[in-house]
């Protein structure tokens, strides 16, 4: 996890939230509080501009220009037990998609794509509960066959809920960083999960974190959640101090309970990911699911510009993405450097 100041200063009554954050974040890496950032997501369409360019200021000062990119494959499609409201890939709702698993020789063509079309990152993600033998033993085979390819690139894995033992052995793997999404606020969490509990999730990621894996931690925005929920939380993902948060946003999923489910607009969408690049000054804020559908073209460029500095490319499991020579491509129009696999080694 990245260091991060304990203390925030308060917001001076009457004063414009935007100057405060630029004294308080910009200035002084101290990122905004629960109150503060639901002012920021209060703010007019009119000051949108003026906010992401701030955001974008705090990436530059606290992060750096370099942008990260990641591909990520899944290992263990659909057929999960957990009832995510969200998801294509729970077992306890009637979507298209229907169990699968990669086998070795598609992990290893997938992981020697990934690191030609420019990523550094590889995610191995898996539609469970939590793993079983056979999944940790897939994943181990697999880490060992794409070294053996000669690839070097970071390894990551998403495979739902751990014991410490499972932590352990991820560790020995080599995983360096492992993916637990707690996908909303606390408040908000138990209208999107019935079958398990936002503190369970966030024990995995302690564990994680006690291990020395960097925590990728993040959520989806558009489940219906308040913006005072929006605001609860960026500070509760700012108190785990994760390396890094993916940026969804809800992909309205046939057959499951959100399939009807109004796409988030795209200022808002803005407005959150400058929100917590604001609460969030240190933390690397990677464009996940759903940024196609809600910003489009357009869109994903501003944010690039708004706070944002990593990336997912290609496809997310169950859905379409952007082609990774695309989002390459706009990257180097934006003349921002992609970090180096050299430097994530």
């Amino acid at each position: 996890m990245t260091s991060a100041p304990e203390k925030t200063v308060p917001v001076t009554e009457g004063a414009d939230v935007l100057a405060v954050a630029r004294e308080q974040v910009l200035e002084g890496g101290v990122g905004l509080g629960e109150a503060q950032v639901l002012e920021v997501l209060r703010l007019g369409e009119d000051r949108l501009t003026e906010l992401l360019a701030l955001a974008h200021e705090v990436r530059l000062r606290w992060c750096g220009p370099e942008v990260e990119v990641e591909g990520i494959i899944s290992l263990k499609t659909g057929g999960c037990p957990e009832d995510c409201h969200f998801c294509s890939q729970s077992g306890r709702f009637p979507t298209p998609v229907r169990s699968a698993w990669l086998d070795i020789p598609g992990l290893v063509k997938a992981a020697r794509q990934t690191l030609v079309a420019g990523a550094s990152e590889f995610c191995i993600v898996a539609a469970v509960r939590g793993p079983d033998e056979r999944l940790l033993n897939q994943v181990r085979e697999g880490i060992k066959a794409i070294r053996e390819d000669g690839n070097d690139i970071q390894i990551a894995c998403s495979l739902g809920m751990l014991t410490q033992s499972q932590v352990d052995e991820l560790v020995e793997m080599g995983v360096h960083r492992y993916n637990h999404n707690l996908e909303t606020a606390k408040s908000h969490f138990p209208a999107v999960v019935t079958t398990h509990t936002w503190d369970e999730r966030w024990d995995t990621l302690r564990m994680v974190a006690e291990a020395g894996m960097e925590v990728c931690c993040g959520g989806i925005i558009g489940m219906g959640e308040t913006p005072e929920q929006r605001a609860e939380f960026a500070v509760q993902l700012a108190e785990l101090n994760p390396h890094e948060v993916p940026m969804n946003f809800l992909i309205p999923q046939p057959g499951t309970p959100y399939e009807a489910y109004e796409v988030i607009e795209g200022k808002d969408a803005l407005k959150v990911v400058a929100a917590y690049r604001l609460a969030m000054p240190r933390t690397m804020l990677r464009f996940a699911g759903g940024r196609e559908l809600t910003l489009g073209d357009l869109g994903a460029e501003q944010g690039m510009l708004g706070g944002i500095n990593a990336i997912i490319v290609g496809n997310y499991l169950t859905n379409l993405g952007r082609p990774a020579s695309k989002d390459i491509k706009m990257l180097g129009e934006l003349k921002m450097p992609i970090k180096a696999l050299s430097d994530t080694i």
